[in-house]
C-alpha cells in the first residue's frame, strides 16, 4: 500500500467520522444546551483519546519516542482548532446560523495551502489546485441557502440603540472567516508536527485536553456547569458523549493523513461533509434537508474536484 493510498484512506475514514457527528449533533441539539453539549463532548474528546492512547501504548513493543518540539506544536494546535476555531465557529452558529457559518469554513483548505507552501515548501500541481478549487465551489454551492448575504437585522444582538456598535467582531465576515483561519493554523501545526512526530493518537489527545482546559478557564458560571450535567437529559449526555467519540476519531485520522499525503488536500476531503450529510438527513430526518438542483450541481462539481485530486 503505498503512503498516498494510506492518507486516502485515512482522509476518508475522518470525513465519514465528522459525518457521523455532524448527524448526531441534530440529534443532540434539540436535548441538551449546545453550550454544555460542548463541554461533554470535549470531554469525551479527552478521554477517548487518552484511553485510545494508552491502548496503543500497551501494543506497542518499543517504547514512546519523545519530541519535545513537536509535543509543544500539537498543544498550540489544539488552541488554534480546538478552542479558538470552535468558539469563533459557534458563535457564528448561534448568531447568524449553521448555513452562513458552515459556508465560510470551505476556506479552511487554502488558507492551509497557503501556510504550508509559504512556510514548508509544499507545492501543489495545477491539476490539484483545478481539483480544489471545483471542489471548494461544489461545497459552497451544496452550503449555500437562500437569503445567505442578507442584511443583518442589529436586533439580533440586542442592540437596537446603537446598531454600529460591535458591529465588526459580530459580523459574519469576522466570525466566520476567523473561525477558518483558526482551523487552518490548527491543521498547520498538527500537520507539521505529525510528519516530524508519528503520533496522531497523542496529538489528538493533546489538542482536545488543551482545548478543555481553556474552555474550563473561561467559561463563566463553572460551579453551575454539574448541576446543570446532573439536570441534564441522559439521552442527550451520552449522544454528546458519541458526538465527542466521532469528533476525535475523525481528528486523529486527519491528522494521521497529513503525514502521507498534502495537508492542504487532507483538510479538504475531510470537509466534504454536506455531499454526505444531505443526503442521510434527507433519508434519517426526512423532509428537514431539501435536496434541490442547486444541492445535486454542487455535489456533482465536488466529486470530480475530488476524482480529480485522487486520480492526477
Amino acid at each position: 500500500m503505498s503512503d498516498a493510498f494510506l492518507g486516502y484512506l485515512l482522509a476518508l475514514g475522518a470525513l465519514l467520522c465528522f459525518t457521523s457527528g455532524i448527524l448526531v449533533t441534530k440529534v443532540a441539539a434539540s436535548r441538551i444546551n449546545l453550550g454544555l453539549g460542548f463541554l461533554i463532548a470535549t470531554t469525551t474528546n479527552v478521554v477517548f483519546s487518552g484511553l485510545a492512547f494508552l491502548v496503543q501504548l500497551g501494543l506497542r513493543p518499543e517504547g514512546l519516542q519523545w519530541n519535545v518540539h513537536a509535543f509543544w506544536i500539537f498543544v498550540a494546535a489544539g488552541i488554534f482548532a480546538t478552542y479558538f476555531g470552535r468558539w469563533f465557529f459557534y458563535e457564528a452558529v448561534v448568531r447568524f446560523g449553521p448555513a452562513k457559518a458552515s459556508i465560510f469554513q470551505v476556506s479552511s483548505p487554502l488558507f492551509t495551502a497557503l501556510m504550508a507552501w509559504l512556510l514548508l515548501g509544499e507545492r501543489l500541481g495545477p491539476l490539484v489546485v483545478a481539483g480544489m478549487v471545483l471542489t471548494i465551489a461544489g461545497l459552497m454551492l451544496v452550503s449555500y441557502k437562500p437569503g445567505f448575504f442578507a442584511g443583518r437585522d442589529p436586533a439580533a444582538v440586542g442592540d437596537t440603540k446603537h446598531p454600529a456598535r460591535g458591529y465588526l467582531p459580530q459580523s459574519i465576515l469576522v466570525l466566520g472567516l476567523g473561525s477558518s483561519l483558526a482551523y487552518a493554523i490548527g491543521n498547520f501545526l498538527r500537520g507539521s508536527a505529525v510528519r516530524d512526530w508519528n503520533e496522531p493518537v497523542l496529538g489528538g489527545f493533546l489538542g482536545a485536553a488543551c482545548g478543555l482546559l481553556l474552555h474550563l478557564a473561561f467559561t463563566p458560571e463553572k460551579r453551575e456547569l454539574l448541576q446543570r450535567l446532573r439536570a441534564a437529559s441522559c439521552s442527550g449526555v451520552w449522544l454528546y458523549a458519541l458526538l465527542g467519540t466521532f469528533t476525535i476519531s475523525g481528528q486523529i485520522l486527519g491528522i494521521g493523513a497529513m503525514r502521507y499525503i498534502p495537508m492542504s488536500i487532507a483538510t479538504l476531503l475531510t470537509l466534504c461533509t454536506p455531499i454526505l450529510v444531505f443526503p442521510l438527513s434527507h433519508l434519517l430526518f426526512k423532509n428537514q434537508e431539501d435536496i434541490t438542483p442547486v444541492v445535486l450541481g454542487g455535489t456533482a462539481l465536488t466529486l470530480l474536484g475530488i476524482f480529480i485530486i485522487v486520480m492526477r
